[in-house]
């Protein structure tokens, strides 16, 4: 039986590296095996950079919130405190937005967070 040679099957792996590694800079894009390299790290650089996005904006609600809460009298823990006692169950996405928004809204909430914690 005759061997199978697997030029094609190589030159197709190297040209999707190739492909991901469009637009780097120098051999990054051009050689193989330094585009390899270069498209791995971005890769891994991708993936972290997704959940650092859900952590920054976690923390940019947090801060919107935060600073709404201090306009009607309280921290944001205390606010968040007050919420939990009343059994308002909002997301802080909904919140944030809220604070940005609906200013009297989030004032109603906060006066109900002040008289659960009194």
């Amino acid at each position: 039986m005759a061997r199978i040679k697997g030029g094609m099957n190589a030159k197709k792996k190297h040209n999707r590296t190739l492909k991901l590694a469009k637009g780097y800079r120098g051999a990054r894009s051009k050689q193989y095996r330094v585009a390899k390299q270069s498209v791995m790290r971005a890769l891994t650089s991708a993936y972290a950079g997704r959940k650092q996005r859900k952590r920054q904006m976690r923390q940019l609600w947090i801060a919107r919130i935060n600073a709404a809460a201090r306009m009607n009298g309280l921290s944001y823990s205390k606010f968040m405190h007050g919420l939990k006692l009343a059994n308002i169950d909002m997301n802080r996405k909904m919140l944030a937005e809220m604070a940005v928004n609906d200013a009297a809204g989030f004032a109603t909430l906060a006066e109900i967070a002040k008289s659960k914690l009194a």
